[in-house]
């Protein structure tokens, strides 16, 4: 070994920037390997083609947890903040959604959706606050653990009789059944149920899916933004903060290993052989990536290693970047409305059919698209008079029983075009470029297993106490010194910074 580090923390994803900051600025010192050229993980901004640039995954900001933009002073410029959600209609009636008020609805149903979400914001404000905690331990007489869980109680309680059975009833349900049971616009229906699966292998159908639903809501109470100079820009804003408190980031530097000496950590060897010590490493990466290609299986017992091997995490949703050479015409829209957000997911019973196939390992012929044209508000995305469309399209299996071939690759990207081209006409007359990556793509470029974005479902059985499995949802793993700091630990995936924060708090509390 010939550098020696207080902490050093394994890929420079958000997480992991958050992490190392708030140790760096308690005194550590602290080393980030990160294994692609620049910082940022899925938060990156990057050319796809000459002149064009896009958040290459996660491409809006929508959970952003308020406690990590205060503890690192971070100052996020935004080109769209708060933004509309519409719902693109065949008929051109589209539907416009903000906050808690619907456009484009009737009267009774702009009325339930008020009510509704009322609900689910003071349901998702709850989640919310346990996003940033330390999840207690099951089963544990630790008197820190029990206060936890008893507030946990107090706190549901705390709406009442009839909204504390509301939150119970509702916790484990489908969103199907919720909005097919409220209102009457299949156009809302199908928005609300894309908002509850997005980047899940969950149709509107299946269980946990109003779960999803609150956990999208608690991060920012459902706004949506786009920064300035994309993702990336948010990641760079970390890395600076990281760097101001004295963090050495070194960025193409992949880690091989994770040494392990008499059950206790002692730091990391690079796949270019250089070797740096420390008593306390941080994974950024998901939970499989960490004990398997990492650390090795035959460092912790056997079922541990089993219950990591059971997490669900193989993706299922696409990411699509179009250059084009003007805005689409897009009947029903008007020109300012290409800086919001917008959806297609004509009803509930769509969102539910295109999971259909994934279920057998097939594309979705009729894919669930959320799209932006971020070019929009930013100019430095794309040259003058041209523009960036950025998409994410749900359902791509990652296991795709074809495979993801050239032809196979081709013939969902015609699907996904042809699917917008429904309400964009002369959107393929538009486009001098395109990129499409595949959830297997998102596992090559960001070494994300399974290419799903929160490093593991967010369902029940993988969530707050076991996440990301029982025994281990406190930041640390069965290996003295060895910590998990990303989305497959608790609360889960999002541009949050929670998991980076809870981690760097976790072990700082246990330093002390």
């Amino acid at each position: 070994m010939t550098d020696r580090y207080d902490a050093i923390v394994i890929g420079a994803g958000h997480n992991g920037l958050v992490c190392s900051a708030l140790l760096a600025k308690a005194g550590y010192k602290v080393l980030v390997l990160e294994a692609n050229t620049q910082v940022g993980g899925a938060a990156v901004t990057r050319e796809f083609a000459p002149g064009f640039s896009v958040s290459a995954c996660a491409h809006l900001l929508y959970q952003l947890q308020p406690e990590v933009v205060r503890d690192l002073s971070l100052r996020v410029k935004f080109a769209s903040e708060d933004m509309t959600t519409i719902a693109l209609a065949a008929d051109g009636k589209h539907i416009r959604m903000r906050g808690d008020s619907v456009e484009g609805v009737s009267d009774d149903d702009a009325v339930s959706y008020r009510s509704f979400q009322k609900r689910m914001q003071a349901f998702a404000r709850l989640l919310r606050t346990y996003l940033n905690k330390t999840p207690p331990r099951l089963g544990t007489r630790k008197l820190r653990d029990l206060v936890t869980l008893a507030k946990l109680g107090f706190d549901i309680r705390r709406l009442g009789k009839t909204e504390m059975r509301e939150f119970l009833r509702l916790i484990g349900m489908n969103i199907h059944d919720e909005v097919d049971e409220r209102f009457e616009s299949p156009t809302l229906k199908g928005a609300i149920c894309l908002d509850a699966i997005l980047g899940t292998h969950l149709g509107p159908r299946s269980p946990n899916t109003i779960l999803t639903y609150l956990y999208r809501l608690a991060g920012n109470g459902g706004q949506v933004a786009v920064p300035y100079g994309g993702m990336g820009s948010v990641a760079d804003e970390m890395a600076s903060t990281a760097r101001s408190a004295g963090v050495t980031i070194r960025t193409d530097m992949p880690v091989k290993r994770i040494v392990v000496d008499n059950g206790r950590v002692r730091g990391v060897e690079t796949s270019s052989g250089e070797s740096f010590e420390s008593y306390n490493v941080i994974s950024n990466a998901d939970p499989k990536r960490t004990i398997f290609e990492l650390l090795g299986a035959r460092h912790v017992e056997t079922g541990f290693a089993r219950r990591i091997e059971n997490i669900r995490m193989q993706g299922n949703a696409a990411k699509l970047h179009l250059a084009l050479d003007g805005l689409p015409d897009i009947p029903g829209l008007m020109k300012k409305d290409f800086a919001e957000r917008i959806v297609i997911a004509p009803d509930e019973h769509y969102v539910e059919r295109a999971f259909n196939p994934v279920k057998y390992g097939a594309c979705s012929p009729q894919p669930v698209i959320e799209m932006t044209f971020p070019s929009f508000r930013d100019a430095s995305l794309a040259p003058t008079g041209k523009h960036v469309l950025s998409a994410v399209v749900q359902y791509a299996p990652y296991a795709s029983k074809e495979g993801w071939s050239d032809a196979a690759r081709d013939k969902f990207l015609k699907d996904v075009i042809e699917t917008i081209a429904a309400y964009a006409p002369d959107i393929e007359s538009r486009i001098s470029a395109s990129e499409l990556l595949t959830p297997a793509d998102i596992e090559r470029e960001f070494h994300i297993t399974g290419g799903h974005w929160h490093h593991g479902e967010l369902t029940l059985d993988q969530f707050l106490f076991v996440r990301p499995v029982g025994g281990a949802a406190q930041y640390r793993m069965p290996i003295d010194g060895l910590y998990l700091c990303g989305a497959g630990a608790h609360p889960g995936g999002g541009i949050s910074g929670a998991a980076g924060r809870n981690a760097a708090r976790e072990i700082l509390r246990e330093k002390s």
